[in-house]
């Protein structure tokens, strides 16, 4: 999870801003209507995730996207090298707080004032409000399944291994996107040996941290949540590593933290 609740987030706007913003990324961009929202993400050549965000259709030529981990001004400046002669404009949004407010409908974006609300089902996202993050806000990403990415994440995990297709992330039946290539083989051929899970874990381990086992990657963290004398986490494991941990035979990191899966999901 972040580390403040200070939002990262940008605008991509302009005649072509859905065009633009469909050929880049994973989603199904082109028919996101005016007023919600979707989960997407932007891949490099291999397939790995650069970027994982909610992508927000403000109106017809504009696109709210707030990132789950990583930085909008670097997202920004990496996106401009793709612009060529697409009419848009790329900003980053301007210092935001992002809170936690009310339940609202699943994927329905709308405006209080100068702030932006997505609905999240049993809470909403507020981008512009000046209040504290949740905490159990975070335990329901958790347990649903919605990765923040920390830094030495980025760039480095598969699509299927975030489970983005679960999501409605990833769109299989749509033109190119940078490592569409990849996903499809995945998908189709199968290969993806490592897959998103819920777990729980025996002590407190910073997120982003890699748990070694015989000193080879175990589990690789994203989200750790501490609460109710229980800790919570998102973790990416191998498939024959979580098998181990399923059947408790090799369930314990080189560093003595017990890890227990609670859920796993499919690519």
């Amino acid at each position: 999870m972040p580390t403040s609740n200070i939002a990262q987030a940008l605008f991509i706007e302009g005649p072509d801003a859905a065009a633009f913003a469909h050929n880049q990324f994973t989603s199904q961009v082109s028919t996101l209507p005016n007023g919600q929202w979707q989960f997407s993400s932007w891949l490099d050549a291999q397939g790995r995730v650069r970027a994982l965000f909610h992508l927000a259709r403000l109106a017809d030529e504009r696109f709210l996207l707030i990132l789950r981990g990583g930085e909008a001004a670097s997202f920004v400046d990496a996106l401009r090298r793709f612009v060529f002669r697409s009419r848009i404009t790329l900003s980053v949004a301007n210092t935001s707080m992002l809170a936690v407010g009310s339940p609202a409908p699943m994927y329905v974006v709308d405006m209080e004032g100068d702030v932006v609300r997505l609905g999240c089902g049993a809470y909403s996202l507020l981008l512009g409000a000046h209040a504290n993050d949740d905490d159990a806000r975070r335990v329901d990403d958790v347990r649903a399944g919605w990765p923040w990415l920390p830094g030495d994440a980025l760039n480095a995990v598969l699509a299927p291994a975030l489970s983005l297709h679960r999501l409605g992330a990833v769109a299989l039946d749509k033109g190119c996107y940078p490592g569409q290539e990849i996903v499809a083989r995945l998908h189709y051929r199968g290969g993806n040996k490592r897959h998103l899970h819920h777990v729980e874990l025996s002590r407190f381990v910073a997120a982003g941290s890699v748990l070694q086992l015989n000193n080879r990657e175990f589990v690789r963290l994203l989200d750790v949540v501490q609460h109710s004398e229980r800790i919570e986490a998102l973790a990416v494991i191998a498939d024959d590593v979580a098998n181990n941990i399923a059947q408790h035979a090799e369930n314990t990191s080189d560093d003595d933290v017990v890890v227990q899966l609670i859920n796993t999901w499919p690519d």
